[in-house]
């Protein structure tokens, strides 16, 4: 028996993409609805090589690109002249090698590892992760609050564009709110959404730590339960990281708690469940060790009892989802009435995308079936508009 393929050189490719009415800052870990800009985006992607030609690939379809992929690229050293299935053995040996920096490096190697292990046994990593299901509900996940007269710069603006999801066949929407976490604004907000839709769709919060105080945290929580919400998400500037800041806020709020976004490692998120400081785990694979850690965590909060919300969209979160009994809904992030989905890649073949419209009539995306993450990518195209590769060998 052997050992099967051996990676012999890792390969990552920095390029732009362009996306048109956005502004994004300079170091890539935002955007916003700007009319008229056309914003370039910093993006990278992962090939991994072995000596019997298959290969793994995965492009995380998110920025913040100049530090993942520098984190990526020294763990990806280790891993050259090693079995390509060995993923386990993979996942703990670059654990180990960021003990003291953080984690954030490993997911996308350990998805193109799965990626080429689907492809060596010609299956979808969701059918090799045990196949629970092959449609995912999803919400509709807003960008941030704007200022511009057709964006989401208002109450009803938000409203209106929550009607539009529902029609297009949403049954849940989310609202990221104003960065100046006003309390004031922030209100009227959820009540003029809850108002609008709340007796048809779930509707669901992400203050993204932008409330300032914990008691900000508290009032706004208690306006989440007199409108019913579905879940409460990363309510105030603790950073989304502080088991006793959110004991203390779920002892004066009634919606469910949804937190661990911020949370690079499964031992400290599942520590947060087991502590009762949130009601749902959080599970990223670009950003949580990749399919490895994440499948994990889920099968930890299942004999918990918990639910594992997968963090925004791509075809490593379908593919995570798609194994998980305790999971909801898929994660249509992050869009906007006026502006294309700036985390959906130009780049994918075989139809799939993540734009808003990217959901059959019935509220539902698919998971992709071909081997590995079940997606191809245009390879000439990222080639095209690359500004940067690096080769492990």
């Amino acid at each position: 028996m052997t050992d099967g393929p051996i990676i012999e050189r890792i390969e990552f490719i920095a390029f732009e993409i362009n996306i048109e009415n956005m502004s994004s800052d300079p170091a890539g870990f935002g955007v916003s609805y700007t009319p008229g800009k056309t914003g370039t985006h910093l993006r990278f992607g992962v090939r991994i090589y072995t000596d019997t030609g298959v290969m793994g690939e995965y492009v995380p379809g998110r920025s913040r690109v100049r530090p993942i992929m520098a984190a990526a690229e020294a763990l990806a050293s280790r891993l050259v002249g090693k079995p390509a299935l060995a993923r386990t053995q993979h996942y703990n040996t670059m654990r180990r090698l960021t003990k003291h920096i953080g984690e954030v490096g490993i997911g996308a190697i350990d998805i193109a590892l799965w990626d080429l292990a689907g492809k060596q046994y010609g299956a979808s990593v969701s059918q090799i992760l045990g196949g629970y299901r092959k449609r995912l509900p999803a919400y509709a996940s807003t960008l941030g609050g704007d200022e511009e007269a057709n964006g989401l710069s208002s109450p009803e603006a938000y409203a209106d564009f929550a009607e539009q999801c529902y029609e297009m066949g949403y049954r849940a929407y989310k609202m990221h709110g104003w960065h100046e976490g006003n309390v004031a604004r922030e209100t009227a907000l959820l009540e003029t959404v809850a108002k609008r839709v709340g007796d048809k769709m779930k509707i669901m919060y992400d203050a993204s730590n932008h409330l300032a105080t914990l008691a900000d945290a508290i009032e706004i929580g208690r306006v989440c339960d007199a409108c019913g919400l579905y879940w409460y998400e990363d309510p105030y500037g603790d950073g989304g990281i502080s088991i006793r800041g959110h004991q203390s806020l779920k002892s004066f709020v009634k919606t469910p708690v949804l937190i661990t976004e911020h949370i690079r490692n499964l031992e400290t998120t599942v520590d947060m469940l087991v502590a009762g400081a949130t009601d749902f785990a959080r599970a990223d694979p670009d950003y949580d060790g990749g399919i490895t850690a994440c499948y994990k965590l889920a099968n930890a909060a299942e004999g918990l009892g918990i639910d594992t919300e997968v963090h925004s969209c791509g075809p490593a979160m379908r593919q995570l989802m798609a194994a998980c009994r305790n999971s909801n809904f898929y994660e249509v992030n992050l869009v906007h009435p006026q502006m294309s989905n700036a985390w959906s890649l130009p780049y994918y073949e075989n139809g799939y995308h993540d734009q808003l419209d990217c959901i059959e009539p019935d509220g539902t995306v698919g998971v992709p079936s071909l081997p590995g993450m079940g997606v191809e990518y245009d390879w000439d195209a990222i080639e095209a508009s690359s500004v940067e590769t690096r080769v492990v060998k």
